[in-house]
């Protein structure tokens, strides 16, 4: 029964995404056009009226977050509440926002270097993080959606995943293969490089969050995460042209 659970969950959510990036990803080495010229758009308008886009993309970040609502509630049912059993609470702010920060830079200086160096060797497409228009509510939103994939991932590839698989009685490492490949998985539609570079930050999140320094809390993790897409979002809604050139990302 709980191996069916883990299934269910990740195919309502991750594994889902992982799926349909593997198929994207073998759609564009399969294609004519080399796999450097190609694009993939995140956080794209969904309309031409700006107050039915606005809409669009608060329902789309509500119901992107039940899969996360779902695995809480599974947790919670051994009794304890799940929220302080994973460390998604506010007891320790200062250190979870300083590990948090730290994390970020850890992940975020490489993985820029990475990117780049994938974009050069033809074996990352061109991303564009944030295709929404010039509206007010650009940047709440995608400070919005930063912080729902902070929560869906480290929750779900993270914390619930740690948690399930150790009661299967799987190893540590064997945890973290799994947690950091599925990871990777999901991110195949924007190359092979990103593949690599998410199953690196999937290793250091996966082991950190079970570590002696981690204490199993996953807060320091969503913080982490929702800092690099809040500044791959943001930056890429709010930066010159061509800085983003340079940096290889626009």
């Amino acid at each position: 029964m709980l191996g069916a659970e883990v299934w269910i969950v990740l195919g309502l959510s991750l594994g889902k995404s992982g799926v349909y990036a593997v198929v994207n990803i073998i759609a564009r080495l399969t294609a004519e056009t080399p796999l450097g010229e190609q694009s993939a758009q995140i956080n794209t308008s969904q309309s031409p009226r700006p107050y039915l886009d606005l809409t669009y993309q608060v329902l789309s970040l509500f119901f992107a977050l039940m899969p996360v609502a779902l695995a809480l509630f599974l947790l919670s049912q051994s009794g304890k509440g799940a929220l302080s059993r994973i460390g998604l609470d506010g007891s320790r702010p200062w250190r979870d926002t300083g590990i948090g920060f730290g994390l970020a830079a850890l992940i975020g200086i490489p993985g820029l270097a990475l990117h780049a160096f994938g974009r050069a060797v033809g074996i990352t497409v061109e991303v564009q993080p944030a295709t929404l228009d010039s509206h007010w509510w650009a940047v709440p939103i995608l400070i919005l959606a930063a912080l729902k994939n902070g929560l869906l991932e480290e929750i779900i590839a993270v914390a619930y995943l740690h948690d399930r698989l150790t009661r299967l009685g799987w190893s540590t490492w064997g945890i973290i293969a799994a947690s950091s490949i599925l990871r990777g998985s999901y991110h195949l539609y924007q190359g092979i490089g990103p593949f690599f570079g998410n199953v690196a930050m999937g290793i250091v999140f996966a082991w950190f969050y079970q570590s002696k320094w981690g204490r199993t809390r996953v807060m320091p993790l969503v913080i982490a995460h929702t800092l690099l897409d809040v500044v791959a979002f943001v930056g890429y809604a709010l930066l010159p042209a061509s800085w983003l050139a340079a940096l290889g990302v626009g």
